[in-house]
């Protein structure tokens, strides 16, 4: 670990980034944080066990500028890295960035500016500009929401809906009132800690994005995102029961847990039916994924057929198996649905 040992005076911003494997795009995504025309911030960059040589090239970035804290621990996962910041970072504004994004040179003043007029707010995160592994220019993208009333829109339409991000997570910057007032990240929400994060958010403070592309996000193959679409789902449908369960005033069902339970486990904890809901809401998403086809996720639709779910599509997606080579699965699946 390299850490400054001297006492620096308080920034106004501390930059958090959990890298993994991303030697790939981490030179560009430090650098464009560098390159930012506010510069009063520390930046807490914290390698969780990458095999890729990423704990070198972020040494060396630490070494020649003294704003940079590098930080090595063996992997954790990324919540557990992101609350290890969140513990660590000194300053009263906090700032997200990911280790294969972009960051454009007047990102951090406009959203500085952007909260000193918007003192209500506890959050803001911008616009993006989609970008391949080569950083070429994608198109079709869909943005964020602007205004407040506009994030709660997206809120209550539940996190299944056509366009319902509300903040891009690398994106962010939040004030640290507001992300120690909802506890940090919650454990339990793998691969939807940032929807969960919104969620709470909303409960104490206003939310809202300036609508410029000042971050540009990397898409490519092999993306955390791409591989866990029907666990990111999944939990992004209980964040929101729990959050439905707090706004109407009960406790929260999982305050506390460290883990997501098993899918049957939530018929106790939020009433009867509450699985068969979820499984029906997650097998269409997952038709058409091959991975979510080849991992965990086809239980999940076995289960559905099995339960008398709707079956809109599954025949397809037996045959969509056997040109993917899973003929054992696409054998499974025939059979629950004849038997069904």
């Amino acid at each position: 670990m390299n850490m400054h040992s001297s006492i620096k005076p308080l920034p106004q911003i501390s930059v958090i980034m959990s890298v993994y494997n991303n030697a790939l795009f981490l030179d560009a995504a430090i650098d464009s944080i560098l390159q930012q025309s506010f510069s009063d911030f520390e930046f807490l960059i914290l390698n969780d066990g990458s095999t890729d040589g990423s704990e070198e090239m972020i040494d060396a970035w630490a070494n020649r500028d003294p704003r940079i804290r590098s930080l090595h621990q063996e992997n954790r996962g990324f919540i557990y890295s992101l609350n290890r910041l969140l513990t660590l970072a000194r300053a009263p504004i906090l700032a997200r960035m990911d280790g294969d994004d972009i960051a454009m040179p007047d990102r951090f003043q406009k959203q500085i500016d952007w909260l000193d007029a918007h003192r209500d707010h506890g959050a803001v995160g911008t616009w993006q500009e989609s970008i391949d592994e080569h950083g070429a220019v994608m198109s079709g993208e869909t943005q964020t929401p602007a205004t407040h009333a506009e994030v709660m829109e997206r809120v209550r339409s539940g996190p299944l809906g056509y366009n319902n991000n509300i903040i891009m997570h690398s994106s962010l910057m939040v004030r640290r009132a507001c992300m120690d007032a909802v506890g940090g990240y919650h454990a339990a929400f793998r691969h939807c800690e940032d929807y969960d994060l919104w969620l709470r958010l909303t409960e104490v403070t206003k939310l809202g994005n300036i609508p410029e592309k000042l971050v540009q996000y990397r898409r490519y193959a092999g993306q955390v995102s791409q591989k866990h679409l029907a666990e990111q789902a999944t939990n992004a449908l209980i964040a929101h029961m729990a959050y439905e369960a707090r706004r109407s005033g009960k406790p929260d069902p999982l305050a506390g847990s460290d883990a997501m339970p098993p899918l049957d486990a939530l018929d106790s904890l939020f009433g009867p039916g509450t699985a068969k809901a979820i499984r029906a809401k997650i097998v269409p998403l997952i038709l058409y994924s091959p991975s979510a086809l080849a991992g965990d996720a086809f239980s999940m639709m076995l289960r559905h057929v099995q339960d008398g779910g709707e079956k809109d599509g599954l025949w397809r997606t037996v045959a969509r198996l056997a040109k993917l080579g899973e003929t054992g699965r696409s054998a499974k699946l025939a059979l629950a649905l004849l038997r069904a």
